[in-house]
């Protein structure tokens, strides 16, 4: 079964379901820090599982381009992924566990032609805050799976959110593909990591609300947020044993093996794997709406990370560097057809993969000096210590086993157990800055984050008073103390102009406006010459447009103040570039 016979299928199935389609959102979030990328297809839709109505109503089901970094140096196995595109289905306080249950396991085993006694499943087992859930487990049992194909687990393993300190957040039910190896051992069962089973669909209900005490009250409006990647569901249907062997990576590994002069399936599958996964995973950052470009912070930093180390497997394959371009192009082509933006962005694309890869080279060439300054400076080393090896990988980008073959031309050790005590040592300072990174956000609700995002829109609609049409944003992220918004501008904005538009943003806060919040179809509001909506595309056939008073009026997902005397007085901190041709704003409310 192919890529595109799958995602037909799943849409397909919930169209009949009554689920409305919505197109993926951007890799970038929009308005929220809590994340650098958009993880799984529950992201974009935040504000409606936290209450917002959704403009397509309460059922909804897509196909949404994902990337998750947390676990980048795992990437090399059989499934762990960067890049992948995520099958979802959602219900905003309409149906619940059983119709969800039913409809996972419908659409598994009478539409994708799983064999059933492949599929096992988790249930939250329960703990002292919350009871086990039960009514999941009695819902299995009635669909036929027995108990030794339903496992208890933990709050470690099947439990989700919030996404801040307090909200909506629930037990999910875990369904897992058996790839028949053998057990690892006598407790090997779904949460193991030994790659007997693959995770394939992940059903998370919300039916609790963390309060700010740490109790947890059951929600007015229960949500369904299901995911399901299309890799593994690949992996699954074609009982394939690396999602890297399905279609999904066919024709990339494929020019690899040409340009490497080598064939995938041996000694070097590990490089393959990162290669055709980190190119993949650049370049939709690169072709994405939002115009991330390589940078040592936040998104930028993430790119480069990927880049370069496809470039060090690169080496590892013998296979030049530049060619990073001519791999990228195979993406693009693959996917043109999903995601038009690759299509448009082609030559963006390749040119910053080159140009980063150029960059590389030349940091390599400095790590080399640095290295050979090392040996110069400690004659008799014997040993180069972890600390050392791990500065050389971080900084300069040297593979471990770059660093050995270099030793070893001048009898010299390395401390690997060092090395990979301080590798350890930093993948663990990564997940907790990556955990972080969920606290607060548009995803928490909160009233300042609400009052900024209807603020970003007063300064949206501002800049392109004062500065001309051609201004658009570009970005935005906005926390509970302030907001960051990128636009399309090609020169640093003078004093005078940076006051004027903090004049009329007060002015207009000043004058109490009301904030109205109507619906329209797509095609309508393209025709209305008054909106604001460069990413109207993503909000589906109908969407939301939240009118300022004359002021402004935008297309949105909300959340908003009901009227501008909400705000309080608005004041930039920095002005500054972002990218070529982007400037970025900081700005707060007093």
């Amino acid at each position: 079964m192919t890529i595109k016979e799958i995602k037909n299928i799943f849409i397909d199935y919930f169209k009949e379901k009554n689920h409305q389609v919505i197109k993926s959102a951007s890799l970038i979030p929009e308005n929220d820090p809590s994340v650098l990328f958009t993880t799984a297809g529950m992201h974009p839709l935040v504000p409606y599982l936290l209450g917002e109505k959704h403009p397509a109503g309460k059922r909804l089901v897509n196909v949404q381009k994902c990337l998750r970094t947390a676990d980048i140096d795992e990437v090399g196995d059989e499934s762990h992924l960067t890049f992948f595109e995520m099958l979802g289905n959602w219900s905003l306080g309409d149906y619940f566990k059983n119709e969800a249950i039913e409809m996972s396991y419908d659409l598994l085993v009478n539409h994708l032609h799983i064999n059933p006694q492949r599929l096992v499943v988790t249930v939250f087992a329960g703990d002292d805050a919350v009871p086990s859930d039960n009514e999941t487990y009695e819902i299995w049992k009635k669909i036929g799976l027995t108990d030794d194909k339903i496992f208890f687990c933990d709050r470690e393993h099947n439990w989700w959110g919030p996404v801040g300190l307090t909200g909506p957040c629930g037990p999910d039910t875990e369904i897992f593909y058996d790839t028949l190896k053998s057990k690892c051992s006598d407790q090997c069962g779904p949460t193991c990591n030994c790659g007997k089973y693959i995770e394939i669909w992940n059903n998370v209900f919300m039916e609790y609300n963390k309060l700010a005490d740490g109790t947890y009250a059951l929600l007015k409006q229960k949500n369904v947020d299901t995911g399901m990647g299309v890799e593994r569901i690949l992996l699954a249907v074609n009982d394939c044993h690396s999602v890297y062997n399905t279609e999904a990576f066919k024709s990339i590994i494929e020019k690899i093996e040409a340009l490497a002069n080598k064939k995938y399936g041996g000694t070097y599958d590990r490089a393959f794997r990162i290669v055709a996964d980190h190119i993949k995973a650049a370049t939709f950052i690169l072709g994405d709406e939002r115009a991330i470009t390589p940078s040592n912070t936040d998104q930028g930093y993430i790119l480069r990370r990927l880049i370069r180390r496809a470039c060090r497997y690169l080496m590892q394959l013998e296979i030049t560097q530049e060619a990073i371009g001519d791999i990228a192009l195979i993406i693009i082509n693959q996917y043109g057809e999903y995601y038009p933006e690759l299509i448009n962005q082609k030559d963006f694309i390749i040119d910053e993969l080159i140009k980063e890869a150029r960059a590389f080279n030349k940091t390599l060439s400095r790590g080399l000096k640095e290295f050979n300054k090392i040996i110069e400076n400690n004659k008799n080393i014997e040993t180069l210590t972890g600390d050392i090896a791990f500065r050389l990988y971080d900084t300069y980008g040297f593979p471990l086993e770059m660093t050995i073959e270099l030793c070893k031309e001048k009898n010299i050790k390395v401390d690997i157990e060092g090395f990979h005590a301080r590798f350890k040592q930093h993948q663990e300072l990564s997940r907790v800055g990556a955990e972080k990174k969920f606290r607060g956000g548009l995803a928490d609700n909160s009233e300042e984050t609400t009052k900024l995002h209807t603020a970003t829109h007063l300064l949206h609609a501002t800049l392109r008073k004062v500065l001309g049409n051609t201004v658009y944003q570009r970005g935005s992220n906005i926390n509970s103390e302030r907001l960051r918004f990128d636009f399309s501008f090609d020169r640093k904005l003078t004093p005078e102009e940076i006051a004027e538009v903090e004049t009329l943003v007060n002015r207009a806060i000043e004058q109490k406006l009301d904030v109205i919040v109507e619906e329209k179809s797509l095609t309508e509001a393209k025709q209305d010459e008054s909106l604001i909506g460069l990413f109207a595309e993503r909000y589906g056939e109908v969407v939301k447009i939240y009118r300022i008073g004359d002021f402004s009026a935008e297309i949105c997902g909300g959340p908003h103040v009901k009227n501008t005397s909400e705000l309080g007085k608005f004041k930039i901190i920095k002005e500054e570039s972002s990218s070529a041709g982007v400037r970025r704003i900081k700005a707060i409310l007093e």
